[in-house]
C-alpha cells in the first residue's frame, strides 16, 4: 500500500482514495474505460481517480501522487482547505462518476456495484391502506444509540417500523386525510430490502445535532469481520428478494477521530494478496491486527 500526503486538509479524502485502491471491482470497470473523448481536462472525476489508483498500485515507497485528484474533486465544489464527511464525499464521488463518464454502460456498471434497493411502506394508521416507493441508497444509513452497540442491532433498528406523527405525518389518498398533529398515532413507516449490491457500504450516524447544536458519539460499536443478512428478521426483505447470496466479508473501515467542528479521518484496509490489514494514517501505513470499534464501514462479498 502507498500513502497518500495531507495536501490541505485532503486526509476525508485520502482514507476514501485507500478504500477504492482496495475495492478492485472499481479499479477493474474504469480500467475498461476508454477515456480518450474526455474534452474537459482536470475536470473529470472518474478519469482523474482512474489515474490515481493506477499510480497508488505502483510498487513504490513515496506517497502517490494525487494532486490532481483534489483540485479536480475542487472544480467540482468539494472544496480544499475544508473539512468534509466521508459518506457525503463518498456519494458525491459516485455521483460525479455517473454525470461524467461517457461511457453509461461502465457508469452504470459502477453503481450497481453499491446499489442497495429498497421499497418504502407506508401504511395508514385509520384504514390500513399501505403505499409502497421503490427506490435505491448507495449506502446504508445506521442510527447508533448513546450506548454500547453491536452491528446487528443498529441492522435491526433500521429495519423496524416507525410511528409517524405531527408534520411528519403522511396524506393517505384512500381516506384522503393527513390527519391532525394532536394524533398521536397517525401512519408506520418501513423499508425492506429489494435487492443486496455486489459492495455494501454502511455508514454508522454518529454525529447529533441537539438544540441547534452538532455533536459526536463516540460510544463503542461491535462488528464482526463477516456479516450475513441471513440472520436478519425476514420483516427486512421484500416479497420480490430473490437473492440467496447475503453474506459480506469486511474488506475497509473509515474512522474518524476527533468533534464535530474539527477532527482527523484515518483507514483500515485489507489487502486481498498478502491477506494483512494495513492502517493508513495519510502518507504513513504500517500493518496492523484486526480492530473492532471504528466509525464506518464497508463490506466486500466473501
Amino acid at each position: 500500500m502507498r500513502g497518500l500526503s495531507n495536501d490541505h486538509l485532503s486526509c476525508c479524502v485520502n482514507s476514501l482514495l485507500q478504500t477504492f485502491s482496495a475495492t478492485w471491482e472499481l479499479a477493474d470497470i474504469l480500467e475498461k474505460w476508454d477515456a480518450a473523448g474526455v474534452s474537459v481536462e482536470g475536470r473529470n472525476v472518474p478519469l482523474e481517480l482512474k489515474r490515481v489508483l493506477v499510480a497508488m498500485r505502483a510498487d513504490l515507497h513515496q506517497p502517490a501522487p494525487h494532486r490532481n485528484f483534489l483540485h479536480c474533486l475542487d472544480r467540482n465544489f468539494i472544496r480544499l482547505n475544508f473539512q468534509h464527511d466521508a459518506d457525503e464525499v463518498f456519494l458525491s464521488i459516485l455521483n460525479l462518476m455517473q454525470q461524467q463518464m461517457d461511457n453509461k454502460a461502465l457508469a452504470l456498471e459502477i453503481q450497481n456495484l453499491y446499489k442497495i434497493s429498497v421499497e418504502t411502506e407506508l401504511q395508514c394508521s385509520e384504514c390500513d391502506f399501505v403505499q409502497t416507493r421503490s427506490s435505491f441508497l448507495l449506502s446504508l444509513p445506521l442510527h447508533i444509540k448513546e450506548d454500547h452497540n453491536s452491528l446487528e442491532e443498529c441492522m435491526s433498528s433500521f429495519f423496524e417500523r416507525q410511528e409517524l406523527s405531527g408534520i411528519n405525518c403522511c396524506f393517505c389518498p384512500q381516506c384522503e386525510t393527513k390527519r391532525p398533529s394532536r394524533q398521536v398515532k397517525l401512519s408506520l413507516k418501513g423499508v425492506k430490502l429489494s435487492s443486496l449490491p455486489r459492495i455494501l457500504c454502511v455508514h454508522l450516524e454518529r454525529f447529533r445535532n441537539r438544540r441547534g447544536f452538532p455533536r459526536k458519539l463516540d460510544c463503542t460499536v461491535s462488528f464482526p469481520e463477516a456479516f450475513d443478512f441471513s440472520a436478519i428478521r425476514k420483516e427486512a426483505f421484500s416479497a420480490d428478494f430473490k437473492q440467496t447470496a447475503c453474506r459480506y466479508t469486511l474488506f475497509a473501515v473509515v474512522v474518524h477521530s476527533g468533534s464535530t467542528m474539527c477532527g482527523h479521518y484515518t483507514a483500515y484496509v485489507h489487502d486481498r494478496g498478502s491477506r494483512r490489514w494495513h492502517y493508513a494514517d495519510d502518507s504513513h501505513v504500517q500493518q496492523v491486527c484486526p480492530f473492532r470499534r471504528k466509525q464506518a464501514l464497508i463490506f466486500l462479498p466473501s
